[in-house]
């Protein structure tokens, strides 16, 4: 069969065409393009699938996470805790605010923050804890919140991939202070180029977001502050005013693609496959498995029309912009041997099944 493409944006847009096109040909008829309905729709509709009082629509993920610690008053020379598995968005965002990233190792099962080994990182400096729920799985925000509590910290829960996600059958971005959102393209709930949002229940918290996000201020031309440019287009709220309510039956979708790929690939040497934490419902923005020979099975795997992705090469701790925090391989072990064994195979919601079994009986060929 032709080639399985990791993710299949198109097929998306095809399945729902009538009502995307109807959707932007709108916001080009009023030329509603910057704010506008569509955005003032998202960001309510948005609050209430995640049960959130409030949420501040944005530019994209990445300006989430900063907005968020702006709002909480970060300042230079504070400490931010956070796991050294991720996107690099999570980091660089407390850099931005002349801050410190104090990494903390992974969990072996989940490759999510490890919080047995959070309260060891914490001094006298740190003002907070940005946990992300990685893959789609989250991470024990039962635990973190308890730990935040305990030192005064405030949370941040990084939901990009985790869309719908539920620990103890409690949402994902329903734990901490504020909670940050991407819907660049490939998300589960994806725009049709970058887009972002931040849910909090704290109102005060939500009025500074918006406000800081708008050049300081909700009227144009009256400046509370000096804020930054980061808006939410109004072509791309309307693209997810139609994608929103698909989301839950799409995160359906892929959690069936999961269990069927766990069901095509399980008991084959050389590979161990994803873990479902019970109480934790996994949404599969990414279907992570680790392999022995990383290199050679995606090499393997593309030579049989499929591929393959490394979600992400180096853990954090390890990349070239932290070499002068003088990391070693034996600070963060967990870290360390996976970035070498993780390797990510397609999933998205238009996965047909044909598509996965010729993935499966790629993998199952390649190891033979």
């Amino acid at each position: 069969m032709a080639a399985v493409p990791f993710v299949d944006l198109h097929a998306q847009y095809l399945s729902i065409k009538p009502e995307i096109d109807e959707a932007i040909a709108r916001v080009i008829a009023t030329s509603s393009f910057v704010r506008g309905p569509d955005v003032e729709s998202f960001e309510a509709e948005y609050s209430t699938l995640m049960g959130a009082q409030h949420t501040v629509s944005c530019a994209n993920g990445t300006d989430a996470i900063y907005i968020a610690m702006k709002a909480l008053g970060i300042k230079p020379g504070d400490e931010v805790i956070t796991t050294a598995q991720t996107w690099i968005s999570t980091s660089e965002t407390i850099g931005q605010h002349g801050a410190k990233p104090i990494f903390v190792d992974i969990d072996p099962v989940t490759s999510t923050i490890d919080v047995s080994k959070i309260e060891e990182k914490i001094t006298s400096r740190t003002v907070g804890i940005i946990p992300v729920h990685l893959y789609g799985q989250m991470a024990d925000m039962p635990a973190v919140m308890a730990l935040a509590e305990k030192h005064g910290l405030w949370v941040i829960e990084d939901c990009a991939q985790a869309h719908l996600a539920t620990i103890d059958g409690r949402k994902a971005g329903s734990f901490g202070n504020i909670a940050t959102w991407s819907f660049y393209p490939g998300k589960n709930l994806g725009a049709m180029g970058d887009a972002g949002a931040i849910t909090t229940d704290d109102a005060a918290l939500a009025r500074h977001m918006a406000c800081f996000a708008r050049h300081g201020g909700l009227v144009k031309g009256d400046h509370e502050m000096e804020g930054i440019n980061s808006r939410l287009d109004g072509l791309q709220a309307a693209i997810l005013n139609v994608k929103l309510p698909r989301l839950a039956g799409w995160t359906a979708q892929r959690r069936a693609i999961a269990k069927r790929y766990d069901a095509q690939l399980s008991g084959i040497s050389g590979i161990a496959l994803p873990t479902e934490v019970e109480g934790r419902e996994h949404v599969y923005h990414l279907y992570v498995i680790e392999a022995d020979d990383r290199d050679g099975l995606a090499a393997a795997l593309k030579e049989r029309g499929v591929p393959t992705v490394v979600n992400y090469k180096r853990a954090l701790p390890f990349l070239p912009c932290y070499a002068h925090l003088g990391h070693r391989p034996e600070d963060f072990p967990v870290a360390y041997r996976l970035q070498d064994r993780i390797l990510s195979l397609p999933i998205f919601a238009e996965l047909t099944e044909a598509q996965q079994d010729h993935v499966a009986a790629a993998v199952r060929e390649a190891l033979a």
